[in-house]
């Protein structure tokens, strides 16, 4: 239950892919019969992508390595192309690491950063924004939904807001695409950042969607593959698995998020109700369709997961990518919790291969593992220690 860390690749992209390792193993960049069906395989994989989040054009979609590359091709190509536009860039509190960090190295470069506060469900105070946005102002970047607590932000306001000042709008939504529907253009998204291995495609592979006529600057050079935006040989099977797992995830995208609703709203009531002090963090109805975060009073969140390990139940603490430091998430911080209260949250994430006895075996087993773990913290009230 922590498909947000790692999914498996679905069956037939690994097929889709399988022949592009040892018999179409042409350079697209080839002029001969085997480089003009690796064009053509590529070709077909970004107009997969195109179709999965509405853009019009198939040139709009530019292949990179992962969701973090296309973050810091979008924000700092962006940035630093319009600099004599504006020296001021706007992001959330909650956003991913790889967007964290690439408005720091903005700073650096003399760029005015703004950081928009969340409420305590992680939606993006817009009435901030408003006041926050200049003329000045080059760029907007917020997440589509937030993989941590699940949280999906009001995308098509925070859009006009940054298209009514002429900045550009950045959306990372590597939580998002294949779980919920997007649609650049009704949404007002000028970029778009999405991972392959978020939809059970392969890992090592994303894209980042650009609007015709977004100037924007590459940030790493070469042969100029990609529209001179991102250099180097393109990873064909990689690109082409994922094609195929947008492909998937438009055609199933529906039925497969209202079984995981159902599931998810079955754990976390199951949850609140069997274990006093647990509390859901993010929104209660504007959700990722698998996820579910819950915060447990008197508990540390990794205790939790190595017990629920030893149970054969693997979950996590927050995102994967930031789960080498001791400190707690700014997602959770940000949203309004206590050191001690992020300290003692949980994160599940359903997927494809997860089921309903899977749900009933950890309602089964969390509640006595958390009343042990309460049994031997000194921050457990006494009365709650039956």
């Amino acid at each position: 239950m922590d498909y947000a860390a790692g999914a498996p690749v679905d069956g037939r992209v690994l097929e889709a892919m399988a022949p592009f390792f040892t018999l179409k193993y042409g350079n697209p960049s080839s002029s001969h019969y085997f480089g003009n069906e690796a064009k053509r395989a590529i070709s077909e994989a970004r107009n997969r992508v195109a179709s999965l989040i509405g853009a019009e054009r198939d040139e709009e979609i530019i292949f990179t390595s992962g969701g973090t590359e296309s973050n810091n091709l979008a924000i700092m190509g962006l940035a630093y192309r319009n600099r004599p536009k504006g020296d001021h860039v706007i992001t959330s509190s909650i956003e991913h690491m790889s967007v964290i960090n690439a408005f720091k190295h903005l700073s650096k470069q003399g760029f005015r950063v703004t950081y928009i506060p969340v409420d305590r469900y992680g939606i993006l105070d817009i009435g901030e924004l408003e006041k926050k946005i200049t003329e000045k102002t080059v760029l907007v970047s917020v997440m589509y939904a937030n993989g941590e607590i699940g949280t999906i932000e009001p995308i098509k306001e925070i859009g006009e807001i940054a298209h009514s000042k002429a900045a550009y709008f950045h959306v990372d939504a590597v939580a998002a695409a294949g779980q919920i529907p997007i649609d650049v253009e009704k949404e007002n998204i000028d970029l778009l950042s999405l991972s392959s291995n978020d939809m059970y495609g392969p890992r090592g592979v994303g894209a980042l969607y650009i609007r015709a006529g977004t100037p924007i600057q590459p940030i790493m050079f070469g042969g100029g593959q990609e529209r001179g935006l991102r250099s180097g040989t393109e990873n064909l099977p990689g690109i082409v698995g994922m094609g195929k797992a947008a492909e998937i995830a438009k055609n199933e995208m529906t039925k497969e998020a209202e079984r995981l609703s159902i599931l998810r709203d079955e754990f976390i009531k199951g949850v609140l109700d069997s274990i006093p002090e647990s509390y859901l963090n993010g929104h209660r109805t504007k959700r990722l369709p698998n996820n579910v975060n819950i915060r447990f009073s008197y508990v540390e969140g990794e205790s939790l997961i190595l017990s629920l390990d030893m149970e054969g139940v693997a979950c996590s603490s927050g995102s994967a990518c930031t789960s080498k430091t001791l400190e707690p998430s700014h997602v959770l911080m940000a949203i309004g919790l206590k050191h001690e209260e992020a300290h003692g949250s949980l994160l599940f994430t359903l997927g494809r291969q997860n089921n309903e006895n899977d749900v009933k075996y950890v309602l089964d087993i969390l509640p006595g593992i958390v009343r042990r773990l309460r049994a031997i913290s000194p921050l457990t009230p006494k009365n709650m220690i039956l």
